[in-house]
């Protein structure tokens, strides 16, 4: 690293793709207190809002591929909390996780247009909502019966 064209500090090259090397005492002073956060720390914190929120900080740290990268999104998250309080930071989880809608910007949406009061539409309300029912639609017992007959229902009958 070089500051007016002197070498004030130099890294071991990580020729892995996606390599880094961090020193602490490298790193601006505003960043640094992010050396002293782990993974850990933080689901266990988010663990006092709820299982919820623990789950998503969890999912956000495992998504990327250093922790680290996650850290000021979960660390955004769990600042939601003290303004919206914790019962709703963790319903706004819930919600994120079911519809797999995982980060800040999702969490701060559902907070903002109070989605964490209305209720999550159950797992089988989609499948529900396809189901038709006719007299012209023959469902898949229709292939099953007629193919353990020997008959394939794509074959063309000739009168």
């Amino acid at each position: 690293m070089f500051r007016k064209g002197k070498r004030v500090a130099s890294h071991h090259r990580i020729r892995a793709k996606g390599g880094f090397s961090t020193v602490v005492e490298h790193m601006p002073k505003k960043h640094q207190h992010y050396a002293l956060w782990t993974p850990e720390r933080l689901v266990k914190w988010a663990e006092e809002t709820g299982g919820q929120t623990a789950l998503l900080i969890e999912r956000i740290l495992t998504s990327r591929p250093h922790p680290q990268q996650g850290f000021r999104s979960c660390l955004g998250i769990m600042n939601l909390g003290k303004s919206y309080g914790k019962e709703r930071l963790e319903a706004a989880c819930k919600r994120s996780l079911a519809l797999n809608a995982i980060g800040y910007v999702s969490i701060q949406s559902i907070l903002k247009k109070g989605l964490d009061h209305q209720p999550l539409p159950e797992e089988n309300y989609r499948q529900a909502e396809l189901i038709i029912d006719h007299e012209n639609i023959r469902g898949s017992n229709y292939y099953t019966d007629h193919n353990t007959q020997g008959v394939s229902p794509c074959s063309v009958i000739q009168p």
